[in-house]
């Protein structure tokens, strides 16, 4: 974790930019809020939540009580001074996801944007998902957006939706990627593609039950913006993918 700690630390408010690029407004963001489902009065745990672009979203869906989490100091001032500017409610900490301190009340909800492939091996990854689930009450969902395992790096550039994906080395869950962010001047950073057990047993072993994969899907609006053949190879071949599961 320390190596996206100072990644994310250099990149703070810029991370704001990547919601703009056209795979993130028109596909990520779209589905990660269908996933997530109705959350008016709940309590929900946004973690790895950077500038709170989600944490945003999900008090103003309706959340009770809504606590960003991360391991950057950059992103969670860059969070706050946000929520400063323009207030709703959320709160922000930083902490490191295998160590969360146990929440007096358990939260109803965790969400976890760019997460889980950040574990650097599968001690790592079920470490993160055993804190996790001790957040959470008995029946709690979490929703998780990550990187596809089965994406084909040999496919078809996906520059033109704002992000390019290239393997720089190996780790023990998965191939090790640098991921350039087409803003002006281009951010780039590096993250792992874990493979799809990893995933599976990691949650399990932590205490989730009922793992399920989510394809993402081109909102109605990215659809008329760009046309449906703009989209095809992202469909065809994409980079992200989500799950969801339970705490039992």
């Amino acid at each position: 974790m320390s190596v996206s700690v100072q990644q994310y630390d250099g990149i703070g408010e810029t991370y704001e930019g990547f919601k703009s690029l056209p795979m993130a407004r028109w596909a990520e963001c779209p589905s990660f809020l269908s996933m997530l489902g109705d959350v008016r009065g709940k309590s929900v745990l946004d973690l790895a939540c950077g500038t709170g672009f989600y944490s945003r979203r999900i008090k103003r869906l309706g959340a009770a009580r809504v606590l960003g989490a991360d391991v950057s100091p950059a992103m969670v001032e860059a969070a706050r001074a946000i929520e400063e500017r323009a207030p709703l409610g959320v709160r922000y900490t930083v902490a490191d996801v295998t160590r969360l301190p146990v929440p007096e009340r358990p939260f109803d909800v965790a969400s976890a944007v760019y997460l889980l492939n950040y574990a650097e091996d599968a001690a790592e990854m079920e470490a993160m998902c055993r804190s996790v689930r001790r957040s959470l009450a008995p029946g709690a969902r979490f929703c998780v957006l990550t990187q596809a395992p089965e994406y084909r790096f040999e496919g078809p550039s996906t520059a033109k939706y704002g992000f390019t994906y290239e393997p720089v080395a190996t780790s023990p869950i998965g191939p090790r990627v640098r991921i350039v962010a087409g803003l002006e001047p281009p951010v780039e950073f590096e993250t792992s593609y874990p493979r799809r057990e990893v995933f599976e047993e990691s949650l399990v072993r932590a205490g989730f039950a009922d793992v399920t994969w989510v394809a993402l899907h081109v909102s109605p609006e990215g659809l008329r913006e760009h046309g449906a053949e703009f989209w095809a190879d992202f469909l065809a071949n994409p980079p992200l993918v989500m799950l969801h599961c339970t705490a039992v």
